[in-house]
C-alpha cells in the first residue's frame, strides 16, 4: 500500500511545478492521508526513480526520453497529461562562422552527446539528434548529410543534477565547437541562452522559429505527465488531485508572469535574461496539461524518432499507455470549485 506520494520534475515551466512550490501537492496528499516526497530532495538511493519510473506512489512530469524509454522497458506507468512549452531550441555555430541557413549545414560535423549508461539516461543525446534532424530537414537535408562527432557528458548522473539537467545542462559540446573540434552543436533552454551570449556563438538555426510543431518536436515538447499504475489503480483520487492542483496552478499562472518567472529562476539557476530568452512573453497562459489529439500525435512522433535511433528497448502502443479519465475528472473539480485550497 502506498504510503508517501513521491513527485518528480525537471526545472522548466509545468503547472505540477508551480504547484509544488505553492504547497498545493504536498497539502493533496496531506488531504489523502499520504507523506509527500519530492526525489529531487531525496536521498541518492531513490534517484534512478527519475529514469525508471519504477517506485511505488510516484508521478513524474519530465522531459519524454526517460518516460518513453522507462515504459518500452516494461516500467508499470500510465501518460496521464502532456504540456507543450517551447523552450528556445537553437543550432549554435562559432562566432566566425558563415553559417546562416539550415541548408548550410551539410557537410558539418555537428556535436552529438555519447551514450550514457543506458537509454533513459542517454537523453542528451537524443535531444541533440533529434534537433538537429529537425534543423537539417528544414534545408531538405538529412543526418546522413552531417558527420557526427560525440563529445563529452556525464555518464552516470544523479537525479540531483540529471532531473535538473533538462532544464540547465543544455550545452553539451560548447568545449569542443569553441576549441573547433566541431562546427555546430545543438542547445535549449535558459541557460544554453545565456552561454551563447556568453561567448559569441550564433544562431544557425532557430528551430521555435518554425511553425511546424513537428519540427520542435523534441525531449520536452510535449513534456509528459506519467504515473505508477499501481497508484492510479489503488488511490486514484489522489491522481487526480495532482492533477486539479496543477490545472489550478496553470490558471494562477496565466495571471503571475512575475512570479513565475522568478519560480524558474531559482529553479534553472538562470538570470532573468536567460529566462526570458528562452520562453518568451507569454507562455505562462498555457501551462495547462492535456490529452489532445494533436498532444498525443506528437509523442507518437517522438516515440517514433526513439525507437528508429535506438532509444528504446523496444516499441509499444501508445494509446494504451494513455489514461485519460484522471484529467477529464481533475476538470470537473477545478470547475466545481472543489480543489483543495
Amino acid at each position: 500500500m502506498t504510503e508517501t506520494l513521491w513527485y518528480t520534475r525537471c526545472p522548466v515551466p509545468t503547472a505540477s511545478g508551480l504547484a509544488n512550490s505553492l504547497g498545493w501537492l504536498g497539502e493533496t496528499a496531506g488531504a489523502a492521508g499520504l507523506e509527500f516526497g519530492v526525489l529531487q530532495d531525496a536521498g541518492p538511493e531513490l534517484a534512478a526513480h527519475h529514469f525508471l519510473h519504477d517506485l511505488s506512489g510516484l508521478v513524474r512530469e519530465g522531459g519524454n526520453v526517460p518516460a518513453l524509454a522507462a515504459r518500452a522497458q516494461g516500467s508499470p506507468t500510465r501518460l496521464i497529461g502532456l504540456t507543450w512549452i517551447d523552450e528556445a531550441q537553437a543550432i549554435l555555430v562559432g562566432p566566425d562562422a558563415e553559417v546562416a541557413g539550415p541548408a548550410e549545414l551539410a557537410g558539418l560535423r555537428v556535436g552529438v552527446p555519447a551514450w550514457a549508461q543506458d537509454q533513459a539516461r542517454s537523453f542528451p543525446r537524443a535531444m541533440a539528434l533529434h534537433g538537429f534532424a529537425s534543423a537539417l530537414r528544414l534545408g531538405g537535408l538529412t543526418l546522413a548529410d552531417v558527420t557526427v562527432v560525440e563529445v563529452g557528458t556525464e555518464r552516470n548522473p544523479q537525479v540531483r543534477t540529471a532531473a535538473r539537467a533538462e532544464g540547465r545542462m543544455t550545452t553539451w559540446g560548447v568545449e569542443e565547437l569553441l576549441r573547433g573540434e566541431v562546427d555546430a552543436i545543438y542547445v535549449k533552454g535558459a541557460r544554453a541562452q545565456e552561454v551563447a551570449r556568453e561567448h559569441g556563438l550564433r544562431v544557425a538555426v532557430d528551430l521555435d522559429a518554425t511553425e511546424s510543431k513537428r519540427l520542435r518536436v523534441n525531449n520536452g515538447t510535449p513534456r509528459p505527465i506519467t504515473v505508477h499504475a499501481d497508484l492510479l489503480e489503488s488511490r486514484p483520487e489522489v491522481v487526480i488531485g495532482f492533477l486539479a492542483q496543477s490545472l489550478r496552478a496553470a490558471d494562477w499562472a496565466a495571471g503571475n508572469l512575475e512570479a513565475v518567472r522568478e519560480v524558474l529562476q531559482r529553479e534553472t539557476l538562470s538570470g532573468p535574461e536567460g529566462v526570458v530568452a528562452a520562453y518568451g512573453e507569454n507562455f505562462h497562459k498555457d501551462l495547462h496539461p492535456s490529452l489532445s489529439d494533436e498532444r498525443v500525435e506528437l509523442i507518437g512522433i517522438q516515440k517514433q524518432f526513439l525507437y528508429t535511433h535506438g532509444f528504446l528497448a523496444a516499441d509499444f502502443d501508445l494509446e494504451s499507455w494513455v489514461a485519460r479519465e484522471p484529467l477529464e475528472r481533475a476538470r470537473e473539480l477545478v470547475e466545481s470549485g472543489k480543489v483543495l485550497a
